[in-house]
């Protein structure tokens, strides 16, 4: 019985009157989140058990997404410029004036020159329409963040495998015995990742974080392999060496699904060299060791020869891509005494690593009695399994040789049996895909203005690349060029400078959608900030016109000429599409949708008014109408959709496929196919904003050559065909590069660029210094002796987050981490002030010691550092006056100067190339530098942002009463 003193405990409080379920917008997870509401307003969120990303758990990022929807820092109405660019004066204004303006200025140029506006987007999840949106416009200059992100991942993997790691593919959770996690960052996608890893260490499996930092998940894997920044690869090849050399491989499974049989023809100078040996209808020829003759490598009753040199019908030498795979890795430079210093990783060590990858695949192979029919009809009475798995992410990709990284560790992954095999690394649907996927990026517009094609695709060959007739870039971010043949999700990072030096032509208009190009996103952040504010010799802004949207007052707002309020996730409608990003796992295809809980206009602003915003996927869609885009009216010139939603709902990409897969027909009995269903968006809310469909049993694994996947998929939509996807030991489509570098073919490159074409265009992965270590020569050992590099924090996502409320609790600043041998070495003590230098500029922040980072390396977290005024932050915010962002070290281009900072391959942004050098700093006024003036974006009152005070006041007025 309580006593009179004792406090009164709510021991089962109510989250709320009522739930409402939709998906996730705090990372790229998507999770499925349950909002609990109380009279109107966010009491609580929480997982939702039922939906298959997250079954439930929630991070502190998915929590704090109330602090999200409540920001000071949402934007309310569209504004229009009335000062300087970059001062952030302007007025607001209606809609209407907002839309009519934006047509007055996108108009002529659709009709004068499509290319003249450039379609750059950021964290957006909606290429699936913002492509198509530039493709009904006719511009080819459309491109979105991947390009500064996750190309050299998705790339390595499209090319290699017909899928990739980072968020389409996924390690065999239940099954796997061995996991290495190479550069894997906390940010995304990890309430699955985390789900798995308790899986792993609950069954006793190992798990090795390759990293030159230990945070995360690297602090619970029972490995950590600190590794030098931009040396993966390095690593890659000496474990390969060893398989190698040890003949721990897995050749059956080589043979039946890779392309390690498939004879190359060897004939230096010749047209043909390092192409494959075909026969009269352009099958691929293997030698027949059974016939002694080539025969088709894609026949089943033969026995392959993998080693060996073959003399073909008409006198060409070739060899099978194995033997030219072996000649390579075995080679004593991959050993790995000759890596080891390199890599900063003991040669023992690589050589365990090495055994215990062997010994798990091999030793400890997996039998499932699972029976299934593979692509050729042969019929099997089990799957064979090999229990080891990788995963991977930015570490890896986010160097100027990430394509050829992330080749190297699909290529391990081959030679062990374990990829979509019981235990190893597995597809998610739609994946895999053709090697290279079909669709090629746009390069003509038909005779009603629409591009041939989406802007972004996949190159095939050189015939392939958006240049003109000499050979030069058509894109504003020379994608699609001969600097960089592979750039599959376009050069976010390229755009403005390439738009300030009007190369190769002056642009008109610059329309973004949330990325936050004058701050975090940008490489070289203030000649960004120089660049978006230039004028030409009559006063005239070099970039014309910047249109902007974001649904927060981040930096780029104030160098906007017209912005566009966008809604927090929950009020506005986003589809998930198998189109674009879907959430599928690798049991099932699965897509996905927010909806808006809250009108927006009930949602009131700092100032208490209500806010006239709308969803960009609208905006766009009412833009399209008003532009006559075919796609958008109807016959008679009338809006062909009320909205996003109703677009969602109606619009076809194809006859019966359209953006979301569940409940399609008429009466919503069909998924995958069928016709709109009007009723199709309440169905998904019903069902917790989700869709799921199961693969069947006997078509879970080996996807890219079982019958049953490749049926079930082509009847999804997924595949065109039922054919197998052989994967690429050996590309060839590389090799066509290098072969027009030799000056073959009727595409060849300008000749300042064949060497690099010929260089970086090897059919096999290579290994070679990351560009600013390589270009800056002895001086980079000797003057920037350091790697510099940023990891992800787990509770915050790119810069949206450090404005957050509840997640600054957690930190409202960065540091510099330093090894603390590092430390003693410069001089430098705990919290102390120091300069860090680049060859491009110098910071001054402050310092500490920790030893989780090996020695040659220092770190930060990402994008905490913010511009005075921006966010709405207090005028003193920590993250303005002691954060920092190594993004003002980071040059956009080379030292040489004469390509982008980027991988040569793809085009991917280089970010974690940067090498520096510290010392003790002379300042003592203990803010970093360099500062920049405020944005006049300040909140009015710098008094704590608090929430969630008046429900217990309800509460307690309810118990009083």
């Amino acid at each position: 019985m309580r006593g009179p003193s004792e406090p009164v405990i709510d021991t089962s409080p109510t989250p709320g009157d009522e739930v409402r379920t939709t998906t996730c917008y705090m990372c790229a997870c998507r999770c499925g989140i349950k909002v609990w509401l109380q009279g109107g307003r966010i009491r609580y969120i929480q997982g939702n058990p039922e939906h298959p990303v997250n079954k439930g758990v929630l991070c502190a990022k998915g929590s704090a997404g109330i602090m999200q929807h409540y920001s000071p820092a949402r934007l309310s109405r569209p504004l229009k410029r009335v000062g300087e660019r970059g001062k952030g004066e302007f007025e607001e204004i209606s809609w209407d004036e907002a839309l009519d303006l934006a047509t007055s200025w996108l108009k002529p140029i659709r009709e004068r020159n499509p290319d003249e506006l450039a379609f750059f987007t950021g964290r957006d999840q909606s290429q699936a329409l913002t492509g198509w949106w530039a493709q009904q416009f006719g511009t080819v200059n459309y491109a979105a963040h991947g390009g500064f992100c996750s190309v050299n991942m998705a790339a390595g993997g499209l090319y290699t495998l017909g899928g990739s790691f980072w968020e389409f593919g996924e390690p065999d959770w239940e099954r796997t015995r061995y996991l290495m996690l190479w550069g894997v960052a906390e940010d995304h996608d990890s309430n699955p990742i985390k789900l798995g890893l308790g899986h792993l260490k609950a069954r006793g499996a190992k798990i090795v974080s390759v990293n030159p930092v230990r945070t995360g998940y690297g602090a619970i894997a029972d490995e950590w392999i600190g590794i030098r920044p931009g040396t993966d690869g390095l690593f890659a090849f000496a474990l390969i060496h060893e398989l190698l050399r040890t003949d721990r491989i897995d050749l059956d499974y080589l043979v039946r699904y890779t392309n390690a049989h498939w004879l190359v023809i060897r004939d230096p100078g010749a047209a043909d060299d390092g192409l494959f040996a075909r026969d009269g209808e352009g099958r691929p020829l293997c030698f027949d060791r059974s016939s002694g003759v080539p025969v088709d490598a894609n026949s089943i009753d033969v026995q392959p020869a993998v080693v060996g040199e073959y003399t073909l019908a008409d006198g060409r030498i070739a060899v099978p891509s194995f033997q030219l795979l072996a000649e390579r890795y075995l080679d004593p430079q991959y050993s790995p005494d000759a890596v080891s210093e390199r890599c900063g990783i003991p040669a023992d060590t690589i050589r365990r690593i090495a055994r215990e990858l062997a010994e798990n695949a091999f030793d400890h192979e997996i039998r499932l009695p699972v029976q299934w029919t593979d692509a050729w009809g042969r019929e099997h009475a089990e799957m064979v399994g090999r229990p080891v798995s990788m995963h991977a992410m930015r570490g890896i990709s986010a160097h100027s040789n990430g394509f050829h990284t992330c080749r190297a560790l699909h290529v391990l992954q081959l030679l062990l049996g374990a990829v979509d095999t019981p235990g190893s690394f597995r597809y998610q649907p739609p994946f895999p895909k053709p090697i290279p996927p079909p669709n090629r990026p746009g390069r003509a517009r038909q005779a009603n203005g629409v591009l041939d094609a989406a802007p972004l695709g996949f190159v095939h060959g050189p015939e392939d690349l958006v240049v003109d007739e000499h050979g030069q870039p058509r894109r504003i971010d020379h994608a699609f060029s001969w600097s960089y043949p592979l750039a599959a999700h376009g050069m976010m990072h390229t755009v403005i400078r390439n738009a300030w030096a009007r190369d190769p032509y002056r642009i008109d208009t610059l329309m973004m959608f949330m990325a936050n190009m004058s701050w975090n996103s940008s490489m070289n952040t203030a000649e960004t900030i120089g660049w978006l504010t230039d004028k030409d010799e009559n006063g005239e802004y070099r970039i014309p016109r910047i249109i902007y949207c974001d649904a927060f007052s981040s930096e780029m707002v104030a160098y906007a000429d017209l912005v566009f309020p966008d809604p927090t996730y929950l009020e506005r409608f986003d589809s998930i599409s198998l189109l674009d990003r879907p959430i599928s796992d690798a049991d099932g295809a699965a897509d996905a949708i927010r909806h808006p809980l809250f009108d927006p206009a009930t949602q009131p602003d700092a100032q208490g008014r209500p806010r006239d915003i709308r969803g960009f996927q609208s905006v766009l869609i009412d833009l399209g109408a008003r532009l006559g885009f075919p796609g958008l009216v109807n016959e008679d010139g009338t809006a062909k959709y009320r909205d996003y939603a109703d677009y969602i709902v109606r619009h076809e990409r194809a006859p019966g496929v359209g953006l979301l897969a569940g409940w399609r027909g008429a009466d919503g009995s069909q998924e995958a196919k069928g016709a709109p269903n009007p009723a199709q968006l309440d169905t998904y809310i019903a069902n917790g904003g989700f869709w799921r469909s199961e693969i069947p049993e006997h078509a879970r694994y080996y996807k890219m050559a079982n019958r049953g996947y490749l049926d079930w998929a082509q009847q999804m939509g997924f595949l065109g065909g039922g054919a197998p996807i052989v994967q690429q030991l050996y590309s060839e489509t590389l090799q066509k590069f290098r072969l027009a570098a030799q000056g073959h073919g009727a595409n060849v490159p300008p000749p300042e660029h064949r060497e690099r074409v010929a260089t970086y265009f090897d059919p096999l992965p290579i290994w070679y210094e990351p560009f600013e270590h390589a270009q800056l020569g002895d001086a980079a050992s000797r003057d920037f002796p350091l790697s510099a590099i940023t990891q992800r924090p787990m509770f915050m996502y790119h810069a949206w987050h450090s404005q957050n409320a509840w997640l600054r609790q957690i930190a409202t600043r960065n540091y510099l981490y330093l090894h603390p041998d590092t430390a003693k070495r410069h001089g430098i003590g705990d919290e102390d002030w120091i300069d860090v230098t680049s060859h491009h500029g110098t910071i001054t922040v402050q310092a500490r010691t920790a030893s989780n980072v090996q020695p040659d390396t220092v770190w930060t977290w990402n994008a905490i550092g913010k511009r005075r005024g921006a966010w709405k932050l207090p005028k003193d915010a920590p993250e303005a006056t002691k954060g920092f962002l190594l993004n003002h070290l980071i040059s956009d281009i080379t030292p040489r100067g004469d390509y982008a900072n980027a991988d040569p391959v793809t085009g991917q942004a280089a970010w974690f190339d940067l090498r520096v050098r510290i010392a003790p700093s002379a300042s003592h006024d203990a803010q970093s530098h360099p500062q920049f003036a405020p944005l006049p974006h300040g909140r009015v009152d710098d008094a704590p942002l608090r929430y969630g005070a008046d429900f217990r006041r309800e509460r307690d007025t309810r118990e009083a009463s």
